[in-house]
């Protein structure tokens, strides 16, 4: 059986979609594909004097991005644009004039360093109902399978793991899939279930691999099924709306919604992220974050196959 489970870091403010809401048809306990994205950014448009300053050195540009995680604005992504010495910020809608305010103090002496860009939305975990895995009251999607020895399991998000410690192939909750095992969010976003259940297939056919700018790439999700889109960065820092920091993340152009947390990221056959959070939705399009593969992979000495 192939499992697509939603779990993902999107707007979020505690509470998740009931878990009732049905899902769309033909992605019942499908494999470990899902993945989830967010609203595209568009530019905020910096002050005149910031327009063409000087470029920073690889040590100002840390300086500054240290800076910025110690601002501590809610609703903010960043990655460092090393070609262009500059610190990317996006942030959400959450974000007000003080908190822009207070990210371009944060440049200090080298405003250069820093670009800010909006993007619709918020950033924050996704927690919602559909045909996927569930568990706790929610509903998440499976990123990839894997395999230790002869126990099977599968990857998902870290903030799914974190909200139940059992999961089911329906909503009902009547066909169990089996426990989470293993769970990090914040900081990282990945988790571990293992399949208790015999019964239920999990196929595999994904090599895990790192993700490079400008990739194209898909993710599935059990709310919106499969979606494309290109990496737009690497090594991303979320500072979710709704709390918590994420770090090394793979930032997409994908969209995605509630219930997509958790899916996977990926490139034909090469596994690539699990997907995190982000914002937007798929009539608008969206900005995605996603857990790289290899990492949680070596963090529960686990293989795909």
């Amino acid at each position: 059986m192939r499992i697509t489970r939603t779990a993902s870091p999107f707007p979020h403010d505690g509470t998740a979609t009931p878990a009732s809401r049905p899902a769309p048809h033909g992605r019942r306990a499908a494999t470990a594909l899902a993945a989830a994205g967010l609203l595209a950014s568009t530019a905020l448009g910096l002050p005149a004097a910031q327009a063409a300053p000087r470029v920073p050195d690889v040590t100002g540009v840390a300086t500054v991005e240290q800076a910025v995680l110690r601002a501590d604005v809610g609703g903010t992504a960043w990655y460092v644009d090393r070609a262009a010495g500059t610190v990317v910020v996006t942030v959400d809608s959450t974000v007000t004039r003080a908190g822009l305010a207070k990210l371009r103090r944060a440049a200090g002496a080298t405003p250069g360093a820093l670009r800010i860009e909006r993007t619709p939305g918020r950033f924050t975990p996704l927690l919602g109902p559909g045909d996927a895995v569930y568990g706790g009251g929610y509903r998440c999607s499976v990123a990839f399978n894997v395999v230790s020895g002869g126990t099977y399991s599968f990857l998902t998000a870290g903030h799914c793991g974190d909200v139940a410690n059992t999961w089911y192939a329906n909503a009902s909750q009547t066909t169990l899939i089996g426990p989470t095992t293993g769970s990090s969010f914040p900081g990282n976003d990945y988790a571990l279930v293992r399949y208790d259940n015999t019964s239920l297939g999990h196929p595999g056919g994904f090599t895990a691999a790192n993700a490079y700018v400008g990739e194209p790439v898909k993710r599935s999700g059990s709310t919106t099924g499969t979606r494309s889109g290109t990496v737009t960065a690497l090594d991303a820092t979320v500072h979710y709306s709704g709390g918590g920091t994420v770090r090394g993340m793979i930032q997409t152009n994908v969209c995605a919604e509630p219930g997509d947390s958790g899916g996977a990221l990926y490139d034909g056959t090469k596994a690539l992220g699990i997907t995190s959070g982000g914002s937007g939705n798929c009539s608008t399009g969206g900005t995605t974050f996603y857990q790289p593969v290899p990492e949680a992979l070596a963090k529960y000495k686990v293989s795909l196959y």
